[in-house]
């Protein structure tokens, strides 16, 4: 069998090391760092110390430390959905959708997706007074997760499995700091009863009905139910 020709020219020049790692990979590597040491220390030269790269090759794929951190919080979002937003969103009712969200936040923080706990409670703890870009997209994306909570109360009450009378905010509100400070007290002490209490504190509030006031058990004296 012949060789086949070899066309003539230059050969093309070999991928360099630094090109290797896709932007994706990197990203998902600053997002570890940044719930670690803070987005404002997650600078060009400090990523590439930990990937392993140039900094003139990660400037390649980030021309500032600003864009390198508003992709770094995109990142964690799109990880954050994949793992907590769209399992629960497969739920055939509000009510399981809603157990589904605390409960996919909860495993997602005791299985460590990123070493300081839940990433948007550590950037928002941390950007919540440094005005600009990267702490509006953070701002925005934890209102997403909120309103995901509350809409997934509302969609519970129309079915009738939570209390019309609900607040629906007030609700998703004290799921949510259920939530937060598991995130908080697991990091902290790296033991898993946070995350336990946090499961009863939810699963109490969610199957608690409203007792009866003193004036409606009266008027059922008064007025017996037919029958």
């Amino acid at each position: 069998m012949t060789e086949p020709t070899r066309e003539s020219g230059p050969r093309p020049r070999k991928t360099r090391s630094d090109g290797e790692r896709s932007r994706s990979a990197i990203l998902r590597e600053a997002a570890q760092l940044a719930t670690v040491e803070g987005l404002e220390g997650l600078s060009i030269s400090r990523l590439a110390e930990a990937v392993g790269m140039s900094k003139s090759g990660l400037f390649a794929h980030f021309g500032s430390k600003e864009e390198l951190q508003l992709a770094t919080i995109e990142t964690a979002s799109g990880i954050f959905n994949e793992q907590v937003v769209e399992p629960a969103n497969l739920a055939g009712t509000g009510l399981e959708r809603l157990r589904q969200l605390c409960e996919n936040f909860l495993r997602h923080v005791q299985e460590s997706v990123f070493p300081g706990g839940c990433f948007f409670a550590s950037v928002a703890a941390e950007m919540d007074t440094h005005p600009g870009p990267v702490r509006d997209l953070a701002m925005q994306l934890t209102d997403d997760w909120r309103r995901q909570l509350e809409q997934a109360v509302r969609d519970a009450q129309a079915e009738g499995a939570v209390d019309p009378s609900e607040d629906a905010a007030q609700l998703a509100f004290e799921l949510n700091a259920y939530l937060l400070l598991a995130n908080a007290q697991f990091v902290a002490g790296q033991d898993s009863t946070p995350i336990e209490r946090a499961r009863r504190a939810i699963a109490h509030r969610l199957d608690h009905r409203p007792v009866a006031s003193v004036e409606d058990t009266a008027l059922e004296g008064v007025f017996p139910a037919p029958g």
